[in-house]
This record gives structure tokens, sequence and C-alpha cells, in this order.
């Protein structure tokens, strides 16, 4: 009997069967924990063992592409613009995307300007909400502020399948804002809530709502379609988080050290500052003029300002009074951006005592995020219907923050992110390029973030 060669063995079609088959089965089965996506192995199966669809449909495909040039010719154009479509949208889905930063809210960390290898297999890729979407856009049209690139008739619950590690303290995350499920299309760059609230200040609760439901076009968002955020993990499932004269403490111990954290510094001088200086101590964010600067510095470019010949004073910017823009954005808490806290940080499976007092705090979680039926009757608290004096969580929370602490709209004022909102990890720079003619920093390139 003649013995198969390495060759022949693997173009033997049962070989190649098995091959694929365990890819498929670990890919599209075992990895997300689907059992129902073993139907696929019937077309595995045929495609290389029975060519049903080959016989009854494909090879007049093939023929068509014998006898006509010009179907040819379409043909392979299509197939090839099609595979490259579902081969991208893949990645972009299951493997990473970039991500462009818009704003300052992490420097000097992160750059605008920059752009970001996000990794989704880091904590693993979320199975989408909204399946039914143009490929390569998030939530509107291209040249569209309003229409949808999405359908929601097709709605799958949060699923994420698993990654290469847990997320840790102080890992710079992407995600969906929180805040961000509800929408004023006329008006994006603003915070739906923020100006409700503003509404329902100046013309009482009912009216305020009516009053802007009537001047803008509101509209809802599910969890994939809301905008991304990039900030850094600093509060984990299970901490207690608070700030103190502008530092944040962690289950009581002050975050350790980010050499690229920004403050605003409040500097009183006796000489004008020059633009060379200032680009020498890498600052780029700065108002006022001699004898008085606001700043957003370094640490180290902090002390380096004292140092200069013509300083009298540095002292960081401290905001004492309170807020309702604040989390929980409630009256009967003092807290400001820079004084914070204790706040509990809720994980998958805890319990917590609840009343009147610290409802403000975790209500969001229970209606928006976890889906409940919440109301108050005196100072009694009902759960769909039903009286409740504790809560269980079923979700992990997160605390983020952004290293340029007083240019930053973060938790602090919207409050948790959920588990189901985390995109995934910025892992590097993968290309930079400046603003106003700057051009490419090539000395960011490939840069990974810390």
């Amino acid at each position: 009997m003649r013995k198969m060669n390495v060759r022949e063995f693997f173009k033997n079609r049962w070989t190649r069967f098995t091959i694929a088959s365990i890819i498929y089965i670990l890919l599209f089965v075992i990895w997300p924990g689907n059992a129902w996506m073993l139907l696929g192995e019937l077309l595995v199966f045929d495609y290389y063992i029975s060519r049903l669809f080959y016989r009854y449909v494909w090879r007049h495909n093939e023929a068509l592409c014998a006898r006509s040039r010009i179907y040819n010719a379409i043909y392979g154009w299509v197939d090839a613009i099609v595979w490259a479509v579902v081969a991208a949208t893949l990645i972009h889905l299951f493997i990473f995307q970039l991500y462009k930063v818009p704003t300052s809210s992490m420097e000097k960390t992160i750059l605008v300007g920059d752009y970001l290898y996000v990794s989704k297999l880091s904590y693993g890729p979320q199975v989408p909400n909204t399946p039914l979407s143009m490929p390569f856009v998030h939530n509107t049209m291209p040249f569209s502020q309003s229409k949808k690139s999405y359908s929601e008739a097709i709605k799958w619950p949060y699923h994420r399948l698993k990654g290469l590690k847990p997320i840790r303290r102080n890992d710079v995350i992407v995600f969906n804002f929180p805040a961000g499920d509800t929408v004023l299309l006329e008006n994006q760059a603003v915070t739906y809530y923020d100006v409700l609230r503003e509404y329902q200040t100046t013309f009482g609760e009912k009216e305020g709502r009516r009053r802007l439901y009537s001047d803008y076009t509101v509209v809802a968002r599910p969890v994939d379609k809301r905008e991304n955020y990039i900030k850094r993990c600093v509060g984990m499932p299970g901490d207690t988080i608070s700030i103190v004269d502008t530092e944040l403490y962690v289950n009581g111990v002050m975050q350790e050290p980010i050499p690229t954290k920004e403050y605003i510094y409040f500097v009183h001088c006796t000489a004008p500052f020059s633009q060379y200086a200032l680009n020498n101590l890498g600052i780029t964010e700065y108002s006022g003029s001699t004898p008085y600067y606001y700043m957003a510095m370094t640490d180290e470019a902090a002390e380096h300002v004292r140092g200069m010949s013509n300083v009298i004073s540095v002292t960081r910017y401290n905001v004492r009074e309170s807020s309702t823009d604040i989390f929980p954005n409630d009256a009967s808490y003092t807290w400001t951006q820079d004084n914070f806290g204790p706040l509990w940080i809720p994980y998958k499976g805890a319990t917590v005592a609840l009343n009147t007092e610290n409802l403000p705090l975790y209500r969001r979680i229970i209606e928006k995020y976890e889906g409940n039926e919440l109301e108050v009757r005196g100072n009694e608290i009902f759960i769909n219907g039903e009286k409740a004096d504790t809560y269980t969580f079923r979700m992990n929370y997160y605390w983020m923050m952004g290293d340029n602490r007083h240019n930053s709209a973060d938790s602090r004022f919207w409050g948790f992110v959920p588990e189901d909102h985390i995109v995934g990890k910025a892992s590097f720079i993968a290309f930079s390029k400046g603003l106003d003619g700057e051009g490419i920093r090539w000395s960011r390139l490939f840069k990974k973030i810390r």
C-alpha cells in the first residue's frame, strides 16, 4: 500500500474538513459560548465534503464567468469588495479599532490628533447590540448629523467574549459614554441630562422637560452606538474612592504617581511668559496675562515654574463650591470635582442597603443600566412594583477620570461606567498628527500608552 505524503495528506478533503471544523468550533462555538453556532458545521461539511451548494448553485456562477468577460470582471470586483468589507468589519468588531483623540482630557498622556490602537481582545470583544448597521461608521450616516446608521429591528443582549486579561486599575480605556443614552440631535456636543437640569431649574420639572422636547429632537441610542470616550480607570468594582483637595485616594491610599497628569495652576508673576518658555515647559493650555495666569501643568512643570525668577507663587486650582453638575447631580450632596466622596463602586453580586439618602448614588444604575422600574413614595422605595430596602447589582462598575484633571468630563460629572459599556484597552499610538500645521509627530508613533 502506497504511503500518503504530507502534501497529499493536507490536500485530502477529510483532513481539510477536520482542520476547518476545529478552527470553526474554537472561534464560533467555544469562544462565544454559543452551542447554536454548531449548526454552522453543516455549511463547513457541505463546502468540503458533500458539495451540494456547489453542484446546484455555484457551478452556474462559474459557467457564467467562463462565458462572459464582463460578468467575470464585475463578479471579481464585487467578490473582492464583499470579502474586504466582511474581513474589515470582523476585525473592527472583534480584534481592534483605531480611535482618534478629539479632546485634551488625557493630556499629556494622549494628545489631540493621536490615533490609538484600541485592543478589543484585551478585555474580550462584545457581541454588538445592534448587528444591523452600516460598516465603518458609528451612529450616524456619513455627511449627516441625524440619520441613524443602524437599525434596531434586531437587538442582542449584552455578551462579552473571553478576553486576554481583566481590566486593571489605571488602564487607559475606551468606553461608550454612559450619559450618551439620550441625545439632543441639534446640539450633540452637550450632555442631554445637563441641559435638562438647566431647563427644569428655570421652568420647573414638568414644564422644563416639555420645553426641552419642543426645542430639540431627542433620541435614544443603544449602548454600542453611544459616543466613545477615553479615560483612565482609577476605580475598580468594590473600591471606595475619594478626592481630597484635588488628590485622588483609592481605598484610603493616594493614587500612585502618574507623571503625565495635569492640573490647573494659578500663577502669580512679575513679568510675562514668552512663548519659547511655555513651549519648553510643554504648556499648551493657559489663559490670562501678567501678573496672573491659569496654566495646565504636570507636577514637574509646576516645580520648574516655581523656580523661575519672574514667578511669585504657583497654587494648584481647587474647586470648593459644590454644584449639581457633579455626580450624583443632587443638591443633597455637596461634592465638587476636587473634593469628592467617599463613594463605593458596586460590583456584580454585591448587595447594598437602599434608602432615600443613598438612592441618588445608585438610582441610574438601577433604572437605566440594569433596566428596572423604580418609584419613590414618601420615604419608601419600590423596584418593579415591590418595596425594596436592598438592591443586588447585576454588573461590575468602574470609575473613569481624565489625566487632565481640570479639563475632563469624566465620572465626577456623570458617575459609574457599567461593564457593558467597555470597548477596549488603548494599547499604543498608531499615528499622530499635530494641529495647526504641526505635521506628523514622529516621536509619538507606536508609543505605548501607560
